[in-house]
């Protein structure tokens, strides 16, 4: 292809208003719900931050670490905390912290691993169609038909437990749903006349995909990682909850509840503190990918 010709391709855009920042300004303005979500999601992204911090840092672990049986389940706001303390006598302020570290950095290697591969499966199936959109999307039927759940602990058993293996285990599952729909989006795009037009021009595969399908799904999988990453905390929680997911002495809000869960009775709070840090966690990613996907759907944003 000449190269007179590939710039002409690579000016072909699909029709459609493009998404400013001032469409998201005004959407966020009309929607209170949408609002609150990206709050909550921001405040879990700087707690969340936080957290690895003191992970990451050794001179900071001992915010979550230290120990002091004399005042163990001690209430919040007792002087022994914001939060009060565990079983242990661990503040529970420090070690919610740094379970929301977790929670971050689990959902941010896990989507991104399962974006990456489901949207290069996704596109391939979808553009090229034909015998290798059969076999592939047999492999993501395949793949989406196990729960996560089971497979961590089928992995867990196999290789050991802890957050890597929690990593593969959801990554297996998710990076299917990924592919599903990026496959449909492709199936649907590749029909559109600026993409038939590059092909009439003689560009590339590679090429069409690249710079054409690949802007164009940014959009739907915005919406599904917003879903995914809650999907990700609630299955890092449940496995770190039935002791495969992440080891003592790294903390999680499963393991936390896990470790109050026969205390609750003397001090609520060391269950409820962090079960309703990653409820309004999950609430906040799915309200926010609500509004995502209401605002990134030209339909709703026409009104039709």
């Amino acid at each position: 292809m000449v190269e007179g010709t590939a710039s002409l391709v690579d000016e072909l855009e699909p029709v459609g208003r493009r998404l400013t920042l001032s469409d998201l300004r005004w959407y966020l303005r009309q929607s209170r719900a949408t609002l609150v979500g990206a709050i909550l999601t921001a405040l879990f992204l700087v707690v969340g931050i936080i957290g690895l911090v003191m992970i990451a840092v050794p001179s900071l672990q001992h915010l979550y670490l230290d120990q002091d049986l004399s005042a163990a389940l001690e209430p919040p706001l007792s002087g022994h905390g914001l939060f009060g303390t565990d079983p242990l006598g661990r503040d529970l302020l420090a070690r919610t912290v740094a379970g929301v570290g977790v929670s971050l950095a689990i959902a941010t290697i896990v989507t991104s691993i399962s974006l990456l591969l489901g949207g290069v499966v996704g596109i391939l199936a979808g553009y090229h169609g034909g015998k290798l959109d059969t076999a592939l999307s047999g492999v993501i039927d395949v793949a989406w038909g196990f729960p996560i759940i089971l497979i961590v602990v089928i992995l867990a058993g196999v290789l050991s437990p802890g957050l890597s293996t929690v990593v593969i285990g959801i990554s297996i599952i998710n990076w299917a749903g990924f592919a599903r729909i990026i496959r449909g989006e492709t199936l649907r795009l590749r029909e559109l006349e600026f993409v038939r037009a590059a092909r009439a021009l003689g560009a590339p595969a590679w090429r069409i995909m690249v710079r054409h399908i690949v802007p164009s799904v940014i959009a739907p999988s915005l919406v599904l990682g917003s879903y995914y990453v809650a999907i990700t905390i609630i299955a890092e929680a449940g496995t770190s909850f039935i002791g495969v997911g992440a080891q003592p002495p790294t903390p999680s809000l499963g393991q936390i509840i896990a470790e109050g869960q026969n205390y609750w009775e003397e001090n609520l709070w060391v269950v409820a503190i962090p079960g309703t840090v990653l409820v309004l966690i999950v609430l906040g990613l799915n309200t926010l990918g609500d509004g995502l996907r209401d605002l990134l759907d030209p339909h709703l944003r026409s009104g039709g």
